[in-house]
C-alpha cells in the first residue's frame, strides 16, 4: 500500500535550522523553492490562512501535495543552495527571468608573454584582465577592433616566443595593423607599452590616447603623409565617439550596479545599470514573472539572487530602490563570490539617489512600451482571429491549417501544410508533401492527395497514442486544425469536404478568394463568398497566410528541382553511379564547387579513384 504524506504530521517535524524547502504537486512536479533561516517557521507560513493573502500563494498552496527539504550550516549556505536549485528545476511559482543572458567581456590576456585583446562571454580564473560585463556584442567587437588598430596589437594564435620567426607574418602587419611581434619586430618592452595603453583605454583615460594618436597625426602631416595622417584623424573620431557614449557618472571611480524595477499587476521589469571605473558602460533590462499580488521587494529581492547567481562579474557596489530581504546574507554571498567586500545600499541622497531614480525611470518606460507592444501584437494576433471568427460566424480558431500546391507542367508537384495558432506561424508544425499518385498539372487531385495523407495519418498517430496512454501533444499530425483555410475558392473547398467527409471528420473549411490581380478578395464559407475589410486586422492575417503557404510550397520545389537537376547532370559522367553521385554532393555541396576541383582534390572523396575523378574532370573541362 501507497504511503500517503500528511502535511500536518510533516510540518512537527521541520527542524529550526536553516536550509530550504521544495514543495510538489501531486504529480509530483517541483512547483516551489524557497530557503529560511528557520525552515520550521517559514514553511508552516505557507499554511497559515491569515498569510496566504495573495492569489499566486493561494494557488501555490492549494497544488501543494508534498515537501522535502534539505538541511545547511548556514543561511548562506541555503541561499547558494536555492539559486542553484532555482535554475535547476525553474519551478512554476517561483519568480524567474525571462531573459537569460550571458554577457560579452573584453579580455586581455595578461598570463600570455604578447597579450592579445580578446572577445569573451566567460570569465575564467586566469591571469587575463576582463573589462565589462557589456551589453552590447557587436559594440564589444567594433571596441576590440578598435584597440587593435590604435596599438596595432597581436590576434594570432601563435605561441610566443616559442614561434617566433616560425611563419611569415601575416595579412594585418601588411596592411599595418600589427607590429609582428611573430617575426621580432617589436620587442617584448615595446609591445609590452602597446598593452598598457589599450588597458588605459579600456580604463577610460581615452585623453591619453587621443594625445598620443594627435602627436603621431601630425607628425604624418608634417611629413607630407596625408593618407597616414587622415588614417589617425579618423581613428581619433572613434575614440572620441566612445568617450561621448561613457559619460563620467560620479567621481569614485568604482564598480557598481544600478537596479531598479518597476511593476504592475502581471509584468515586471528591472533596469540594471553597469558603470564599471565611475563610467556607464552599458545597461539592459529584464522581464521577470510576477503574481499580481507579489510585493515589488519579493521581486526585487529574487531578481537580485537570479541574476547574480548567472553572471561571472560582482561589482563593488551594488545600488537598488529599496531595502528587500535578504540583503544582508546577499551582501556576505556576493563578497564571497567576489572574493572582497560587495556592499549592497539603497542611497538616500546625492548622485547615487539620482541613479537610481534615472534607472526605476528607465524600467518604467520600458514596462510601458512592453505593454503598447503587446497590445499592439495581440491586435496583430487573437484580433486578428476573433475577426475572421466574427466573419464566419465560429470562434475558437486556435489552430489553423492552409494548404498549397506548386508545381511547373506537373513536374516534382509538391504540396505544403502550414500551420498558425494563435494568429501566429508555428513553423514546428509545419509540413511537405511529394506527391505520390498524380501525373501531371492536376491541382485537384493533388490536393485530394496531400488532405488524404495528412488526416489519414493524423487518425493513426491518434489511435496509436490513445493505445499506448501518451499525450496527444507528442505526435507531428495528430492535432487537428480548428479550421482549414484553402487557396482558392469553390472547387478547392469541396476537395477537402469530400476528404472530409471519407474520413468521418467534421472541421470548418473555408477558401481564401483571389482577384484578378492575384490579390485576397474574400472568404469562401458555407457556399457563400464573404467580403472582407481590406484594412481590418483579419484580412492581414489571411494575407498573410495565404503567402507564407504559396512561399513554404514554391521553396520546397525549388529544393527539388535544384537537387533533381544537379543529379541529372553527374548521372551524364561515365563511372559516376548513386553513391558516388552522392558523396560528391555530401562533400561539395553543389555543382558548382565540384567544377572548380581538380582530379588530385576529387580523388580524396569517398569511392571516387583516379578514373572516376579524371571523367569528371573531364566532363566540366573538355570545352575549355
Amino acid at each position: 500500500m501507497e504511503k500517503t504524506f500528511d502535511i500536518k504530521e510533516e510540518l512537527k517535524k521541520l527542524p529550526d535550522a536553516p536550509g530550504v524547502y521544495i514543495m510538489h504537486d501531486k504529480d509530483d512536479v517541483i512547483i516551489y523553492i524557497g530557503k529560511a533561516k528557520s525552515l520550521t517557521k517559514r514553511v508552516h507560513q505557507y499554511f497559515q490562512a491569515s498569510h496566504n493573502e495573495g492569489i499566486k500563494k493561494k494557488q501555490m498552496v492549494e497544488h501543494i501535495d508534498h515537501f522535502e527539504y534539505i538541511v545547511t550550516d548556514s543561511e548562506l549556505e541555503a541561499l547558494v543552495l536555492e539559486c542553484n536549485l532555482i535554475k535547476e528545476h525553474t519551478p512554476k511559482y517561483n519568480t524567474m527571468l525571462r531573459d537569460d543572458k550571458t554577457y560579452p567581456y573584453i579580455k586581455v590576456t595578461l598570463g600570455e608573454d604578447y597579450p592579445r585583446v580578446l572577445f569573451s562571454r566567460q570569465m575564467k580564473k586566469d591571469k587575463s584582465r576582463y573589462f565589462g560585463p557589456y551589453t552590447s556584442a557587436s559594440a564589444v567587437k567594433s571596441s576590440i577592433d578598435l584597440i587593435n588598430k590604435i596599438y596595432k596589437l597581436r590576434t594570432c594564435n601563435r605561441r610566443l616566443p616559442r614561434d617566433i620567426g616560425a611563419d611569415r607574418p601575416c595579412l594585418n602587419y601588411h596592411i599595418h595593423q600589427c607590429n609582428a611581434p611573430c617575426q621580432g619586430y617589436v620587442t617584448k618592452e615595446e609591445y609590452a607599452i602597446s598593452v598598457k595603453g589599450a588597458i588605459d583605454f579600456l580604463n577610460g583615460d581615452y585623453e591619453q590616447t587621443i594625445k598620443a594618436l594627435s602627436d603621431k597625426m601630425l607628425k604624418a602631416s608634417e611629413s607630407m603623409e596625408f593618407e597616414k595622417a587622415a588614417e589617425y584623424r579618423d581613428l581619433i573620431n572613434s575614440v572620441k565617439q566612445v568617450a561621448q557614449k561613457q559619460k563620467i557618472t560620479n567621481a569614485d571611480g568604482e564598480d557598481k550596479d544600478i537596479i531598479a524595477l518597476a511593476n504592475d499587476d502581471t509584468d515586471a521589469v528591472v533596469q540594471v545599470f553597469f558603470i564599471r571605473n565611475g563610467k556607464l558602460i552599458g545597461r539592459d533590462h529584464f522581464h521577470v514573472r510576477v503574481g499580481s499580488e507579489e510585493a515589488a521587494d519579493d521581486v526585487l529581492n529574487n531578481f537580485v539572487k537570479q541574476f547574480y547567481s548567472g553572471t561571472p562579474f560582482i561589482p563593488r557596489e551594488v545600488m537598488l530602490q529599496s531595502e528587500i530581504e535578504d540583503m544582508a546574507v546577499l551582501e556576505q554571498w556576493l563578497s564571497e563570490k567576489r572574493g572582497r567586500r560587495v556592499n549592497i545600499k539603497v542611497p538616500q541622497k546625492g548622485m547615487k539617489e539620482k541613479l537610481v531614480e534615472l534607472a526605476y525611470k528607465n524600467a518604467l518606460l520600458v514596462l510601458s512600451q512592453d505593454k503598447e507592444r503587446i497590445k499592439r501584437e495581440e491586435g496583430r494576433t487573437i484580433g486578428a482571429v476573433k475577426e475572421i471568427e466574427g466573419l464566419l460566424g465560429l470562434h475558437g480558431l486556435n489552430r489553423m491549417e492552409a494548404y498549397d500546391i506548386s508545381n511547373i507542367n506537373g513536374f516534382e508537384t509538391v504540396g505544403s501544410m502550414i500551420v498558425y495558432e494563435k494568429g501566429k506561424p508555428k513553423k514546428s508544425d509545419y509540413r511537405k508533401f511529394k506527391l505520390r499518385t498524380v501525373t501531371g498539372p492536376d491541382d485537384y487531385a493533388s490536393m485530394h492527395e496531400v488532405l488524404t495523407r495528412r488526416f489519414t495519418h493524423g487518425m493513426e498517430e491518434q489511435k496509436q497514442l490513445e493505445k499506448d496512454g501518451s499525450p496527444q501533444e507528442i505526435g507531428s499530425f495528430n492535432r487537428f486544425p480548428d479550421i482549414i483555410m484553402m487557396d482558392g475558392g469553390r472547387g478547392q473547398v469541396n476537395i477537402c469536404l469530400q476528404v472530409l467527409s471519407k474520413l468521418g471528420l467534421d472541421i470548418p473549411v473555408c477558401g481564401m478568394v483571389k482577384d484578378d490581380f492575384h490579390r485576397t478578395r474574400g472568404l469562401y464559407y458555407n457556399n457563400v463568398e464573404i467580403p472582407i475589410d481590406r484594412h481590418g486586422e483579419g484580412f492581414k492575417l489571411i494575407t498573410r497566410i495565404q503567402d507564407e503557404a504559396h512561399r513554404f510550397a514554391i521553396e520546397f520545389h525549388r529544393s527539388l528541382r535544384s537537387k533533381s537537376q544537379v543529379h541529372s547532370v553527374l548521372d551524364d559522367i561515365e563511372g559516376i553511379g548513386p553513391a558516388r553521385r552522392k558523396a560528391l554532393m555530401r562533400r561539395y555541396q553543389s555543382l558548382e564547387k565540384i567544377k572548380e576541383a581538380d582530379v588530385e582534390d576529387l580523388m580524396q572523396t569517398e569511392t571516387m579513384n583516379e578514373k572516376a575523378a579524371q571523367a569528371v574532370y573531364a566532363f566540366f573541362h573538355s570545352a575549355t
